[in-house]
């Protein structure tokens, strides 16, 4: 196996089970809740998704931070002392200021362990996208991919990961600045659910509307069915934001429809819910370039 370490950041809504089969290195993101700040972790050591997402349906407002410079100095140097290499597959740069951060952090390391490699990937991704990136990339290193080959791969697959979701209510999109106010009043009236996705740039877009929650998620499987490329070869992700039930449910749809290889279900993370909500569902895979 090669000696590189594979850092990622908590926006890969990877289960501690995943994070320990793929043996990556999250680092956690700051999250204020009602005026309280926290760190996530994938083991929630600091709040529970479940207070979380609590928390929101009770009226609370949540923001994020990005990783610091200092912050990335700090975890990365820890690698480097032990003479392993670097690979990065960090949130996207569209979204975030993370990957910037971490970019400023390898110029200052290069400096001091010029013998070291620190190749960095901005995925363009978000949430499970960055996960399933960081599962590949872990395969890859246990094949004897170098960190230069791994990083060509990722860069090649990157925009081929898809992100398709639904959100359950308008209101958190309406205070992210996505939607205005009187659209989410009028589509919450009307039980409109917006369709989005992650488009090339890395950004999150709405790109269509369907009225009620079961419509949402036949579209979500609709555009599956469209894009996926060889579906029956590839694991499938479905994520969601304290809404097993809706979650179960479109994982029984899509298997009725999609030949699979399998259905994982996670649970998505503070840093993309606090900005699309409880209720959120989504399907990750790979498809057509985006």
């Amino acid at each position: 196996m090669q000696n590189y370490t594979i850092f990622t950041d908590s926006t890969c809504d990877l289960t501690p089970e995943q994070v320990g089969e793929c043996d990556v290195r999250v680092m956690p993101m700051e999250v204020v809740i009602g005026g309280q700040a926290f760190l996530h972790y994938p083991d929630e050591r600091e709040m529970s998704l479940k207070e979380f997402y609590t928390r929101l349906r009770a009226g609370e407002t949540a923001t994020t931070a990005a990783i610091s410079m200092g912050t990335w100095e700090q975890a990365l140097e820890e690698e480097l002392k032990k003479g392993n290499d670097l690979l990065l597959i960090i949130f996207s740069s569209a979204l975030s200021s993370t990957c910037d951060n971490a970019r400023m952090a390898a110029e200052e390391l290069k400096e001091r362990y010029p013998e070291r490699k620190i190749v960095i990937v901005d995925s363009l991704c978000e949430s499970l996208g960055v996960g399933m990136l960081a599962r590949m990339a872990s395969k890859w290193r246990a094949e004897g991919r170098t960190i230069e080959e791994n990083a060509a791969l990722l860069e090649g697959i990157k925009l081929k990961v898809h992100h398709w979701f639904t959100v359950d209510d308008l209101a958190h999109l309406r205070r992210g600045g996505r939607i205005s106010g009187t659209t989410a009043v009028v589509g919450q009236a009307l039980g409109i659910k917006p369709i989005l996705h992650m488009d090339g740039e890395g950004r999150l877009v709405a790109v269509g509307k369907v009225r009620g929650r079961k419509n949402a998620i036949r579209e979500l499987i609709n555009r599956m069915e469209e894009l996926a490329e060889e579906p029956a070869e590839q694991d499938t992700f479905i994520i969601h934001a304290d809404c097993p039930e809706d979650a179960q449910t479109l994982r029984r749809e899509l298997l009725s429809r999609i030949p699979v290889k399998s259905v994982t279900i996670n649970q998505l993370g503070p840093i993309a819910g606090a900005h699309a909500g409880p209720g959120t569902l989504a399907v990750f895979f790979v498809g057509k370039h985006r």
